[in-house]
């Protein structure tokens, strides 16, 4: 029994001392009063000044963009209204890769920027004097006009780029849409999984047809502006089936099988197609490039050779 007691006393003074050594570890920490809460509120970040948030913009969108958009609206108002709808058609076709301003911008600051070249060469022919009077007033008129018609010659490229691709992918877009039509699926549905699967061109276009159609807009409109923001005979093709078929009541499985079919034969014709123009295309560097090196090649000993023989010291004899 006085074990026992002796046993239940240690473990007794052992909690003591325990807890005594946490309470003075505890002890030895600061507390937080409510001076220090307020200093640890003063010293928060404060929300940044318009100031602030505009110098810290990158240098293109606070001088370059207000400049870009001041000569944009200054070009817009002397445009004339066709002209205007004109380019934003171009911009269709690239996939709106701009805003009408911002290429107006574009293309008078380009002007302006080598018009500037221009004039700084008049300058420096004036003073060397090389140059005559025309040529020194032609060398800004130049500058201005490349300048100015620069920009559409890209936007050009960038519209055949988009139309390659669209016409690439295209028969694999429509064997997806047979697929999931004849699945059960509808057809709003069926271009939602294209959309959904590929992130080219086409899909954004489908896309961009369903977010029209979601709003209100009719599906047969809908895709008649698509296929006009594209102006591909392909496309055109299928967009004319699906509205004829969506008029008539015809299967839109049946019809798609076909046009993917279709689509798939086209493809084998324009790469045999392609096939066929290599030669043609390959004969100029092999005329100017290929034949004279191995010319060079074939013919430089002998004629080092014939040279040596005929040209000698003691030459030829008879």
């Amino acid at each position: 029994m006085p074990t026992i007691l002796l046993i239940a006393l240690g473990l007794f003074l052992l909690g003591g001392v325990v807890l005594l050594v946490i309470g003075l570890a505890r002890s030895r920490q600061p507390t937080s009063s409510i001076e220090d809460r307020l200093a640890d509120f003063g010293t928060l970040e404060r929300p940044p000044t318009l100031e602030e948030l505009e110098l810290s913009q990158p240098f293109s969108e606070r001088v370059l963009m207000p400049i870009m958009t001041g000569l944009a609206d200054f070009a817009m108002r002397f445009s004339p209204g066709q002209t205007r709808e004109s380019l934003q058609h171009k911009l269709d076709l690239a996939g709106n890769p701009y805003d009408i301003t911002r290429f107006m911008g574009i293309r008078v600051l380009a002007a302006i920027l080598l018009g500037g070249l221009g004039i700084a060469l008049f300058f420096l022919s004036a003073n060397s004097g090389n140059l005559t009077l025309v040529h020194r007033i032609v060398l800004p008129v130049v500058g201005v006009g490349l300048g100015y018609y620069f920009p559409v010659l890209s936007l050009g490229s960038k519209i055949s780029k988009r139309q390659n691709e669209i016409i690439k992918s295209l028969p694999d877009a429509l064997d997806l849409l047979t697929i999931c039509v004849e699945a059960g699926l509808g057809f709003d549905m069926a271009m939602a999984k294209v959309a959904e699967k590929w992130d080219n061109q086409l899909s954004l276009a489908f896309n961009r047809t369903l977010q029209e159609m979601q709003l209100g807009k009719l599906r047969r409109e809908a895709l008649r502006e698509m296929s006009d923001s594209m102006e591909v005979r392909d496309v055109s093709t299928f967009v004319a089936a699906i509205i004829q078929a969506d008029q008539l009541g015809v299967s839109i499985a049946r019809v798609l099988r076909i046009q993917s079919d279709q689509m798939r034969m086209r493809r084998r014709q324009r790469a045999e197609e392609l096939a066929r123009q290599a030669p043609i295309k390959m004969l100029p560097a092999i005329a100017f490039l290929i034949f004279p090196a191995i010319f060079i090649v074939l013919l430089g000993p002998a004629a080092l050779t014939i040279k040596d023989m005929f040209m000698g010291d003691g030459g030829i004899g008879f």
